[in-house]
């Protein structure tokens, strides 16, 4: 199930942008850059996370190529997710916005207003305060600035890696994905391979490709993170532009690759595992001696739950 939360935010000023309003023409390399400073001086606490070669950590590897680990699992929320929520917050205050565990808990410690709603409630309480109380929806995956904020991790690996030749990303709704991606693309990387990874059941962007447009599913998987309703609008349009392709993993893969990453000291949830057992388990193409950026985008996950893992 893809879980999220009702957050009620309130400040000086808002706009009027709604999700889908904005074609992919509005992401340039100007607004991503102006983002990537915002997200770095965020009082949310956003920080530049670790970037470490492959090869300096215990985990195996059968393929001859130079792959960096970027670890976002070390994020101060356990997850990429608070960089969008910062770029949102510091463009439109006063807002209800659709969110999950680790980052409500961090809004909370800040004094937002927290309102739990079932989902089958969920969208009517958002139009009551998008119409009676004159706030704005921010929309968890489907937001031009969310998606600028979530490109400072792209920005980020360019730091480390200035001209990668892969970079393998988890994909939800795609709001991380395309903005990685467009990040990427628009600082000059137009070789750089860039793919997607979703779970087998829950495989909203890779339809959407096969589809040529936005579709949805009944999602399920292991990886709640990444088994949304459906694909982002403007995320599809951004990875139709930015993105070599989607691939596949299913859910015996996810979990081994959350064990294998535990037994080399990595604490990672299964939707934050997702880039690393495409790359364990050979679904990227052409790897072999090429610089590889995996991102482990999340580390979510309790003692209790790790013991449903295999060892």
């Amino acid at each position: 199930m893809f879980e999220a939360r009702l957050i009620k935010t309130n400040g000086k000023f808002q706009t009027n942008n709604k999700m889908g309003e904005f074609s992919e023409e509005g992401l340039t390399l100007d607004l991503l850059r102006e983002a990537r400073e915002v997200v770095r001086s965020s009082p949310l606490g956003v920080i530049n996370t670790p970037m470490i070669p492959w090869c300096q950590t215990t985990l195996p590897l059968d393929i001859h190529c130079n792959i960096h680990i970027k670890l976002e699992n070390m994020q101060r929320t356990g997850s990429f997710k608070i960089r969008g929520v910062a770029n949102q917050f510091a463009r439109r205050p006063k807002g209800v916005l659709l969110c999950n565990e680790s980052v409500l808990f961090v809004l909370k410690s800040f004094g937002v207003e927290v309102e739990r709603v079932p989902t089958s409630c969920l969208m009517n309480v958002v139009n009551r305060c998008v119409q009676e109380e004159n706030m704005t929806f921010l929309h968890s995956y489907d937001d031009l600035d969310l998606i600028a904020g979530h490109a400072s991790l792209g920005m980020e690996v360019l730091e480390v890696m200035p001209e990668p030749d892969v970079v393998v990303v988890c994909c939800g709704g795609g709001g991380l994905l395309a903005g990685v991606a467009a990040a990427i693309k628009l600082s000059g990387c137009d070789k750089t391979r860039i793919y997607g990874v979703e779970p087998e059941g829950a495989c909203t962007m890779y339809k959407s490709f096969i589809e040529k447009k936005p579709v949805g599913m009944d999602s399920q998987s292991i990886a709640s993170g990444l088994a949304p309703p459906f694909a982002g609008t403007l995320p599809f349009e951004l990875c139709q532009r930015y993105v070599e392709g989607i691939v596949l993993i299913n859910d015996e893969e996810i979990k081994a690759a959350v064990s294998t990453l535990y037994r080399s000291g990595l604490v990672v949830e299964p939707s934050g595992s997702a880039a690393f057992a495409a790359i364990v388990n050979n679904k990227i193409p052409e790897l072999e001696g090429k610089n590889v950026v995996c991102i482990l985008s999340g580390g979510n996950i309790g003692k209790d739950e790790l013991t449903n893992f295999p060892d």
